[in-house]
């Protein structure tokens, strides 16, 4: 172009490269309508098995799609997966959606920890393993599981192990104004009626270490310590007892299986949260006054649960152990 030729150039001979352009980028994800149902049944390091469809012997390893973020994915969560979830070796899924989950069991390290903890998710029930000797039963352990169960959608159950070595009767009696069903077991028999309360749903147990909670699995699931590392290569050899794990019964439905813990922590857990999962105290609660604990005398005086029982609405024994574990939220339980 000669000197001065520019002065003949208008805008259209003027090329512009474009720049970004003001349009908002969308934030719609794609449906994946495709996506094949599964549950997960192990979690380690970035890492998830699933169950796929209602077939246990179909287990997918699979990664969290990018599009989650950090949406939080725990064992028995069912979810979505696109790729590769023909389960073959050294295949890698993703997982694209997460369903609404219908119960949450949570836990905090202790009481002042403000990290809550989902252990496990969907769960219709939770056996609550405790020895009735070699360790003796601790009750504020089980009162606080009840807590959990109450405040997380799930149906608590008694497992009392050990019956060859004491007599359950007497702590089946502290729990019988709550309606807790209870299964009792014994080392030198199979757990009778255990299997057809288990059989079809989705169980978690917890307990302590020590009361016999692997035994019962292991009686359950014959081949437990087989799956179990199995799913031990989720993680490439972490082992899986610091985690949770569900196990396929062999009549249908599964066990979830949780490490041994020293602490149930109820920092998530308030005082009305408790007193709404007893129906005939929840309406009169809210008549208490503000800041009540619902503890009663000394503690909370004017407490408007103790209305309740005086008009006859309520046994004395429903308030009596919906305070043990009001109680045992607040940490009074030792």
């Amino acid at each position: 172009m000669a000197r001065g030729d520019w002065r003949k150039l208008d805008e259209s001979d003027v090329r512009v490269r474009p720049g970004k352009g003001t349009r908002p980028r969308s934030k719609r994800r794609p449906a994946h309508a495709d996506a094949v149902p599964a549950m997960v049944t192990a979690v380690d390091r970035g890492r998830w098995r699933c169950a796929v469809g209602s077939d246990a012997d179909r287990t997918v390893t699979a990664m969290r799609a990018r599009e989650l973020g950090r949406t939080p994915i725990v064992v028995g969560d069912r979810v979505g997966l696109v790729g590769d979830v023909s389960g073959k070796p050294d295949t890698l899924a993703r997982i694209v959606r997460v369903e609404e989950r219908t119960s949450v069991l949570r836990r905090t390290a202790d009481d002042t920890d403000p990290y809550e903890r989902v252990v496990v998710a969907n769960a219709e029930q939770l056996l609550i393993v405790t020895s009735l000797a070699d360790p003796p039963p601790r009750t504020g352990f089980i009162d606080r599981c009840l807590v959990a169960c109450y405040t997380g959608g799930l149906e608590p159950v008694l497992c009392l192990t050990k019956a060859d070595l004491a007599d359950p009767d007497e702590l089946l009696a502290s729990y019988s104004d709550l309606a807790v069903p209870a299964v009792v077991t014994r080392y030198d028999k199979d757990p009778e009626g255990l299997l057809d309360r288990l059989t079809g749903r989705v169980s978690a147990l917890v307990g302590h270490s020590g009361v016999g909670k692997s035994t019962l699995v292991n009686r359950l699931v014959p081949d437990a310590d087989l799956a179990v590392g199995e799913v031990s290569a989720v993680g490439k050899g972490r082992h899986t007892s610091v985690s949770a794990v569900a196990l396929p019964l062999p009549g249908g439905g599964w066990v979830v299986d949780t490490p041994g813990v020293r602490s149930f922590g109820l920092a998530h857990v308030t005082a009305d949260d408790i007193v709404g999962s007893f129906p005939e105290f929840a309406e009169a609660a809210e008549e208490c006054p503000s800041g009540c604990g619902h503890l009663g005398a000394p503690e909370d005086p004017d407490c408007a649960l103790d209305d309740v029982v005086a008009t006859g609405a309520a046994r004395p024994g429903r308030l009596e152990s919906l305070r043990r574990l009001l109680a045992s939220r607040a940490g009074l339980d030792a």
